[in-house]
């Protein structure tokens, strides 16, 4: 069946999968895991940071916001390394600046060194993501792509869940240093494991010649087709819509909100991020599996998640009483859950309408999406928490704006999208009936 419409067809020179695959990828994803786990490790330590740094709410927020634009600023430039110089080179240099960004921040007695801490870490995490896209892009069938990709950001969510029970016990009874320089073992050893053992791509299938880049104009080319393409700026938007509810809630202020907005305990606020981590990979999960049987219910899923993640976060912010229940806040975390794996449709827009050596420049744009909404998103919460006296009310209500300004986006470009789509599908076909056998 089309792309467009039902299953995603097998592709001439598909590569062949199978163990040796799963293993290579593992690989790149135990590379994202721990760069998840450091990404998220402030969410739990938010409170413990304003102590120990003696900051406010916008200087709290300033942390996660600096991350992010490190983060959202390498994106194109990080496709552009994956697409030249391969997965692997990529990815071994992400995960040594995240490694001695979380030692940094380990050691950090003052402000400065701890933003210098999280931009270095912010600068080897832009690393990773797109580099295991590529990665599974290499290794897999184009059928499998979506369910592939949907595992490793499920993967990911595994190392948030790590920072949610593990790391808020671990600095409970250990205090900050010990526990985040600790925690860098994990980046020195899969450094070790991505030198030693991965690789860009099955022998037999190494990218033509000229997909390798290089020439005048090459960098200019590369972004300015990407962009071209009305996949690639569909999925930049369904991006930028999905993910960063769960993001801000996640990595900052999730536990703010929960403590000191809604009067429960740590432990309990702990618990429900928790659960937001665990109904992401259970969604993701279901998501995946969805759009590689039906390819047409992307824009359904993506459209459907936002308006449950606002209709959500509208009847928290809305109790009448002050505190909402906790049946309320238990929906509202199961929901965020599904905002993850919605993001993740936005590489399936983009991942069709580029050809392979195009591919981690598109899946750069892509992602820029929900990282500038996330940041955004941070910087707004505190600055109105400053500015109302923390009115957890108002200062939330700024995540409808992003939702409502990606949503027109999405009606905007999606039917060019999916008309683009159709070409590409029909294209590819008859040139696979041409090919000589």
């Amino acid at each position: 069946m089309s792309a467009a419409g039902g299953e995603i067809a097998a592709l001439p020179g598909d590569p062949p999968g199978g163990r040796r695959a799963v293993l290579v990828w593992g690989l790149g994803v135990a590379v994202y895991f721990v760069a998840i786990t450091y990404r998220t490790s402030l969410g739990v330590a938010g409170l413990d940071a304003a102590e120990r740094f003696d900051i406010n709410a916008s200087a709290l927020s300033t942390f996660s916001i600096l991350q992010l634009l490190v983060y959202a600023g390498m994106q194109i430039p990080v496709g552009l390394m994956v697409d030249r110089l391969g997965t692997r080179k990529v990815l071994t240099l992400g995960a040594l600046l995240f490694t001695l960004g979380q030692t940094g921040f380990a050691f950090s007695h003052s402000y400065g060194m701890a933003l210098a801490s999280r931009a270095l870490l912010g600068c080897g995490d832009a690393m990773t993501f797109i580099s295991v896209l590529r990665l599974g892009a290499r290794w897999f069938p184009a059928r499998r792509g979506p369910l592939i990709a949907q595992v490793a950001a499920l993967c990911g969510m595994a190392g948030n869940l790590i920072s949610t029970l593990v790391l808020a016990q671990l600095l409970h009874h250990f205090g900050w240093t010990r526990t985040f320089a600790g925690s860098a073992v994990g980046g020195a050893l899969v450094v070790s494991l991505a030198v030693l053992f991965l690789r860009d791509h099955p022998k037999g299938h190494e990218p033509p010649p000229a997909a390798r880049g290089g020439g005048r104009g090459f960098v200019r080319r590369q972004i300015a087709d990407a962009w071209r393409e009305p996949g690639t700026r569909l999925g930049m938007w369904v991006h930028f819509t999905g993910q960063f509810p769960a993001l801000v809630f996640l990595l900052l202020w999730g536990m703010p909100f929960l403590v000191e907005a809604q009067g429960l305990s740590r432990a309990t606020a702990s618990e429900l991020l928790t659960l937001v981590v665990l109904s992401s990979m259970v969604i993701g999960l279901v998501y995946g599996q969805i759009i590689a049987r039906h390819h047409a219910a992307r824009t359904p899923l993506a459209l459907g998640t936002v308006a449950a993640t606002a209709l959500s976060w509208a009847a928290v912010l809305s109790w009448p009483r002050g505190h909402a229940p906790l049946w309320l806040l238990i929906t509202l975390c199961v929901v965020l859950g599904a905002c993850g794996p919605a993001s993740m449709i936005g590489f399936d827009f983009a991942r069709p309408a580029n050809p392979p050596e195009r591919i981690g420049t598109a899946s750069g744009i892509v992602n820029m999406g929900g990282f500038i909404a996330s940041m955004t998103t941070l910087l707004a919460i505190g600055v109105l928490l400053d500015v109302t006296g923390d009115d957890y009310r108002a200062a939330f209500a700024s995540i409808f704006v992003l939702q409502a300004l990606g949503t027109v986006q999405i009606l905007r470009l999606r039917g060019r999208a999916h008309r683009r789509e159709r070409e590409r599908v029909v294209a590819s076909r008859v040139e696979a009936v041409h090919v000589p056998v």
